[in-house]
């Protein structure tokens, strides 16, 4: 987790490389939301706002900021345009993107934002999956799993699998958009569903009534009820082990939403 740093705060070497790129900035919003990026700011500027984001190059979440800066062009519109990207600006990286408006989604039970978010999954699914090293989940989970098991994660579709809802904008016509790109997958198409159910029983539904909602997704359609409990038991030691080495109230909740999904998959062989 990245501790956010005021733009004023900023190295004055890192403003100016970004002033070069966009011109005078006669205003910077710093935003609270998301937790990888030490830089996360909205800059007023001669061509409009533009949002940057950026972290040192010496810090291991640079990996991750390079995997989102090459998945970007596969992944319109869906996500919001890449601009620009910085790759050693007073040793940071920083990648500069269009500014979309919009807010981020309520996943409690009965929130109206729910069908866009439904919607997101079911763009994602449609697109094709790039030639690029993406990551495997058949490898992402494998230390979860035996290797008969990881196999049934395997599969042929772009996944994002991360649905905090600060990974989502909704615009002002309802439209979703699809942001924090870091761990693009190559794996089965249900499993984005899966990890949006996972959000949304840590936000306060059942385990029966997240199923429900992702149901309505074309990629469930795909799931193998054997796979789907494998990938349940995956993400209750992940999770586990996620909140134990830091025990973040969130992680505690998503560890215990994912007990929560695995047994209502036992419940329900």
């Amino acid at each position: 987790m990245q501790e956010r740093i005021e733009w004023s705060s900023l190295p004055a070497g890192l403003r100016n490389a970004i002033g070069a790129q966009v011109g005078q900035i006669t205003a910077a919003r710093t935003l609270s939301q998301g937790m990888n990026s030490a830089l996360a700011a909205v800059l007023d500027t001669p061509g409009g706002q533009v949002f940057v984001k950026g972290i040192r190059t010496d810090h291991a979440g640079v990996v991750a900021q390079q995997r989102e800066a090459t998945i970007n062009p596969h992944v319109q519109p869906l996500a919001p345009a890449l601009l620009w990207r910085l790759d050693d600006a007073d040793g940071w990286d920083v990648l500069a993107f269009e500014y979309i408006a919009g807010r981020h989604p309520d996943y409690a039970p009965g929130s109206p934002d729910l069908p866009a978010v439904l919607a997101a999954v079911d763009t994602l699914t449609s697109l094709p999956v790039p030639d690029l090293p993406l990551k495997d989940a058949r490898k992402r989970w494998r230390g979860y799993l035996d290797d008969s098991e990881a196999e049934l994660l395997g599969g042929e579709t772009l996944l994002h699998t991360d649905y905090n809802p600060d990974n989502i904008l909704i615009t002002q016509d309802g439209t979703p958009r699809m942001i924090d790109w870091a761990w693009p997958t190559r794996g089965g198409a249900w499993i984005d569903p899966c990890c949006l159910a996972l959000r949304l029983i840590a936000a306060g539904h059942t385990a029966a009534q997240a199923e429900q909602l992702v149901s309505r997704t074309r990629a469930w359609a795909s799931a193998p009820r054997t796979a789907l409990g494998v990938f349940a038991r995956a993400n209750v030691d992940m999770w586990t082990d996620i909140a134990t080495s830091d025990p973040q109230p969130w992680k505690q909740r998503m560890a215990d939403a994912a007990r929560q999904w695995a047994d209502g998959q036992l419940a329900s062989v």
